[in-house]
């Protein structure tokens, strides 16, 4: 892998690499990266940049990845590699916002930034304004201002009082506190580093954008890569609400005439209730109510936004303008955007818009939501035709083949001139012998899952003797969080071993508990199929409840799926299959996480031996020996608790 890293930094071919738990793909892409970056004079060379999707990954390479290496290496370069971590800006903490903008203000009658629903909660506020005393205290203190260095941490809302967007930033040469910045500082070190880690948003916020920044790179490392697409959808996601509006309109009524501000208020109240009584769902046809509510909405914002004083003297006017102009541009940049997106024809559209109703501690919040159809264009234009990309991760390949992962970055499709990225897909393989190591049990035999969510009483049955069987180590994965505790509620009734949640605890305390005792299970939702890592006897068995597929009425893949067979593709295939052989060869990793391990994946869904696509799901999977033998399974899992008892 790190020939193939250093040959495409050479070339300039991306390169898709998909490397198994324990290849030690970090240091196969961060050898080429040093070696190339350090060849230079620290003034003429451009750095390496590292994009992760987990905070946990940042800050392994870091942390300890990156001074290792350096250690191991630096005798055989041409000088010691600097590194650097480098986040969004809201991620540290602003020193204009705490002493001259409206850090500690959080009385919701007195402008501060508390929701409504906050108002009839008596030891919230006040728990909020410990919170924010602390942060203050703490900014006198710190040397990074970065959030992930609070201990314990704060709650979003409390960071939210200390901490300032891109948008809301007034500016390093306004700013008093410019020379003294965190950010700033940060976006230094990155310039001066030969590696530099960041983020899958931040990555895509860089492209986005028209202002850069990340430091000028030529070389791009993107690992956790399976997730790319879905971040950048994520930062390319705009959304309306009551609580933005609620913000926006006591930001800008300090700085706007009473009848402009009458005007924004009015527009926000009656686009809220409109969305409020609307019925969730995609929005295909715009009806000329909402877009009469929609119109008034984006001219209120852009009519306030105009009135506000361009340049105030002092800072903190300054900070006050920023945030005001800041979330009246937003609302109306999302507002209009809806409303362009409905201009071509369906079949044409760029844009997918829905309406969410969320429940907010038993409250109704309605979303109105807008999502780009497909990154996948502007990932080829403003990512990888800037810069030559290697992008890794253990699970890249999809039905076997790597074209649905290229597809989603935009690689295999052509530029405007005609052209297609050059690139190329290799599989290292894995350190671990998987035939011999762990069993793909699909329990053929159970009737297809229904609408349920407990799940049938055959699969309760299944559930209660497998986990018997291997005594506890088990690791459910469910589809949802309702089937999840179902299923943990039954067990609890059935099982002699304990049986965790998510939501119990902290999921962090819970996969804690679940590695420390053998005997212990623990079911959970999406969030487990990709971030646990427990090797060892604590973990034999993964169970999945029922293939991943999108939910039926997910409104941003099923308008893919529907786009795709508009052009005569197959769109269950191309979305919804490929979404769920992804997640369930995320899952089944969870398994073996080091040489010794031993185990099975068991899938409770007997569609993965009957239907069609089963065989292009189990071609997503790592080459388990593969049964529908419940009874040789339930034997296998006996004899590795026996074994792991006797130690």
């Amino acid at each position: 892998m790190a020939e193939a890293v250093a040959k495409a930094f050479e070339s300039g071919e991306h390169l898709a690499v998909q490397a198994g738990t324990g290849t030690g793909k970090s240091l196969a892409y961060l050898v080429p990266a040093i070696a190339k970056a350090t060849k230079g004079e620290p003034h003429d060379s451009t750095p390496v940049v590292v994009s992760t999707a987990t905070i946990a990954l940042q800050r392994q390479l870091v942390d300890r990845d990156l001074p290792r290496l350096a250690k191991a290496i630096t005798a055989a370069l041409p000088r010691a590699p600097r590194f650097a971590l480098l986040k969004g800006r809201g991620n540290y903490l602003c020193l204009n916002k705490i002493h001259n903008g409206s850090a500690g203000n959080v009385d919701p009658t007195q402008g501060g930034e508390a929701s409504q629903e906050e108002l009839f909660e008596p030891f919230a506020a006040s728990a909020l304004g410990r919170e924010v005393q602390r942060l203050t205290s703490w900014a006198d203190e710190t040397t990074s201002g970065d959030r992930d260095e609070v201990k314990p941490g704060v709650s979003d809302r409390a960071w939210g009082q200390v901490s300032v967007s891109a948008r809301e930033c007034i500016g390093v040469a306004r700013c008093p506190f410019g020379t003294e910045c965190f950010s700033e500082k940060a976006r230094g070190e990155a310039g001066r580093a030969d590696v530099v880690v960041t983020n899958h948003a931040l990555l895509a916020i860089d492209a986005i954008a028209d202002a850069s920044v990340l430091p000028e790179h030529d070389l791009l490392v993107i690992d956790e890569a399976h997730e790319l697409a879905d971040r950048v959808t994520g930062v390319a996601t705009a959304e309306l609400t009551s609580a933005m509006l609620g913000v926006a309109l006591r930001r800008a009524t300090r700085l706007i005439g009473p009848e402009l501000s009458q005007r924004l208020d009015t527009a926000s109240t009656t686009f809220t209730s409109a969305i409020h009584d609307a019925e969730p769902g995609r929005i295909d046809h715009l009806d000329e109510e909402l877009a009469t509510y929609l119109t008034a909405l984006r001219d209120a914002a852009h009519s306030a936004r105009t009135s506000i004083n361009p340049s105030p003297g002092d800072p903190a006017a300054a900070a006050a303008r920023a945030e005001a102009v800041s979330g009246l541009t937003e609302i109306h940049d999302t507002a209009d955007r809806i409303l362009i997106s409905y201009g071509p024809a369906l079949a044409d559209r760029n844009d997918v818009v829905w309406l969410d109703h969320e429940d907010n501690r038993g409250q109704i919040r309605p979303v109105l939501r807008v999502a780009p159809l497909s990154v996948a264009g502007l990932l080829r234009s403003r990512l990888f035709s800037q810069a030559t990309a290697v992008l890794t991760s253990a699970t890249l390949t999809v039905g076997g083949s790597f074209d649905a992962m290229a597809w989603a970055w935009g690689l295999n499709i052509p530029s405007p001139e005609g052209k297609t990225p050059k690139w190329r897909g290799l599989d290292v393989g894995s350190p671990f012998e998987h035939a011999k190591s762990g069993i793909l049990y699909v329990a053929a035999h159970l009737p297809p899952p229904g609408r349920d969510a407990s799940g049938s009483a055959e699969q309760q049955n299944e559930i209660a003797e497998l986990i018997t069987a291997a005594g506890g180590r088990t690791l459910g994965l469910f589809s949802s969080m309702r089937a999840a505790k179902a299923a943990a509620e039954a067990m609890r009734e059935r099982l002699d071993t304990p049986v965790l949640c998510q939501g119990d605890d902290s999921t962090s305390e819970l996969v804690e508990q679940f590695a420390a005792d053998a005997e212990t299970s623990l079911f959970g939702t999406l969030s487990l199929w990709q971030g646990v890592d427990v090797p060892g006897p604590s973990l034999s068995l993964v169970l999945i409840d029922r293939i991943p597929f999108p939910r039926p009425d997910d409104p941003l893949l099923t308008a893919r799926q529907r786009a795709i067979a508009a052009r005569g593709g197959n769109g269950f295939m191309a979305v919804a299959a490929s979404h769920a052989a992804l997640l369930l060869a995320q899952g089944a990793g969870r398994l073996l996480r080091r040489a010794d391990d031993r185990g099975v994946v068991a899938v409770l869904d007997s569609r993965m031996a009957t239907a069609r696509y089963g065989g292009y799901l189990k071609a997503s999977l790592p080459p388990f020996w593969a049964t529908t033998d419940g009874a040789a399974v339930r034997s296998a899992l006996q004899r590795l608790q026996t074994d792991s008892e006797r130690g």
